[in-house]
């Protein structure tokens, strides 16, 4: 299986006031009235192999240090 990092632009119209808050609002879905415009800037992919329940990406506890181990060597492998 892929998991794909974006890095992201968003442009601020609302003045949602800091990173926290823009985040917040992108991974709770409320874009009203077209408060935020995302951008995507660049993509890497990486092969997280097989996926089930206990994956390290899919346990709050494990899934950054999963997410800087796989992607630190996709980005190593895309350079």
């Amino acid at each position: 299986m892929k998991a794909y990092k974006l890095e992201v632009l968003i442009i601020d119209f609302d003045g949602h006031g800091s990173v926290k808050a823009v985040q917040d609002a992108l991974e709770n879905g409320r874009f009203a009235n077209r408060c935020i415009y995302p951008h995507v800037m660049r993509g890497v992919e990486a092969d997280v192999g097989e996926w089930d329940d206990s994956h390290p990406l899919n346990n709050r506890d494990t899934a950054l240090a999963e997410y800087d181990r796989i992607f630190s060597k996709a980005s190593a492998n895309s350079a």
